[in-house]
């Protein structure tokens, strides 16, 4: 699975303290995964001690990140 991460997403991970690692790991154990708005999908885990709820687009052959956040804080 290829998973690239939007401008955004990477700018809001900074601020938010979220790695990319963290995001991919959310994103590859879903268990769940609800519908967005714009043909968007979002998913929620556990890493550690952060919550992390993530924004993604499947395409064809990857996955895009939108944006990631700390639901923990």
């Amino acid at each position: 699975m290829n998973i690239y991460f939007s401008r955004h997403a990477k700018r809001r991970m900074r601020w938010r303290d979220i790695s990319e690692e963290e995001v991919v790991k959310v994103v590859e154990a879903v268990e769940d995964i609800q519908d967005s708005i714009k043909g968007r999908k979002k998913v929620s885990g556990r890493v550690g001690e952060k919550l992390i709820k993530v924004i993604f687009k499947e395409e064809a052959e990857r996955i895009v990140i939108i944006s990631a956040i700390d639901k923990t804080r």
